[in-house]
């Protein structure tokens, strides 16, 4: 069965998407919508920018969104998903292109997640770090035992693959876990450079203020099963997607879980849809069996 996944934020580069835009009548035609929905040419930066202005919370997002899913969409006869899947931003980009939300929706509420999740960053200084070649449940007993402490809060954010899991919290609380972490024999605990605690409790004022455009958005039943975030499952029921795209930001992206749960249903042709091979490289750690690509 054919898998199609889109990344999440990290994956963008100066110069995403002009070959579509160049190269293909209905790419052009979306990013020019995009535009004027944003009000204001984010063609423009992206195409032509500099990384500093593409690292832009209100460009970012909506940024890896739009070559994400206008890269599916020009494949045109062969975009045929059995099943999509999305790594925290990335799931806005797979329910897009399962049909599950219109083009037009799907920007608006990444823009409204962008600028929301920027305000809660100002609003608790906090960062994540990515752990690695440490077995998934001694991360999470760590982070229990230090978020117990007082020391604010760790918990663990992204379960990229094995071997690969970030933590995300208050700045304090990351910089002692990640001293307990290698003592405890992980390899590397490194600080990433990210603007807060995405996927923390620290961004349940962002879940708050997103609540309220997903509620007044309309969802409709995707061509296939959607595999979201917050509990790795497939879901076609527009209420359960709508329910579990509101969790998401105060919730763990089980990357590694998803991928293992679309090979038991099936799954055994993936394809990464967008910029970067973040999620092939993941993938491919998952289970080497499985055939990987991708189509940026």
């Amino acid at each position: 069965m054919k898998a199609f996944v889109f990344p999440g934020q990290g994956a963008q580069f100066v110069g995403m998407g002009k070959d579509l835009y160049d190269n293909h009548a209905l790419a052009k035609e979306l990013f020019e919508k995009a535009n004027d929905i944003l009000g204001y040419r984010i063609t423009d930066i992206m195409f032509a920018g500099t990384d500093d202005d593409l690292k832009q919370t209100k460009v970012t997002q909506p940024a890896v969104f739009l070559h994400s899913v206008i890269r599916a969409l020009c494949m045109g006869d062969d975009f045929k998903p059995e099943m999509t899947a999305g790594h925290s931003l990335g799931e806005f980009s797979a329910l897009v292109a399962a049909g599950a939300l219109s083009f037009e929706d799907g920007l608006r509420l990444v823009y409204a997640r962008a600028m929301a999740m920027q305000k809660a960053c100002e609003a608790a200084p906090s960062t994540m770090a990515a752990i690695i070649a440490l077995p998934f449940d001694t991360i999470e007993k760590i982070c229990e035992e230090v978020s117990q402490e007082g020391k604010g809060v760790v918990v663990p954010a992204n379960y990229n693959c094995p071997g690969q899991l970030v933590i995300s919290g208050n700045i304090e609380a990351i910089q002692t876990a990640c001293e307990r972490l290698k003592e405890a024999g992980a390899k590397r605990a490194l600080p990433l450079k990210v603007g807060g605690a995405f996927h923390s409790p620290l961004m349940q004022p962002a879940k708050e203020e997103l609540q309220q455009a997903i509620e007044h958005t309309t969802f409709k039943t995707p061509c296939c099963p959607v595999y979201q975030n917050v509990d790795a499952l497939p879901h076609t029921d527009p209420e359960e997607i709508k329910a579990n795209l509101i969790a998401q930001l105060t919730s763990s992206v089980r990357w590694a879980q998803i991928v293992e749960n679309m090979i038991a249903d099936g799954a055994d042709d993936f394809t990464e849809c967008g910029p970067g091979k973040a999620l092939q490289g993941m993938i491919v750690k998952i289970n080497r069996d499985v055939t990987v690509q991708g189509i940026q």
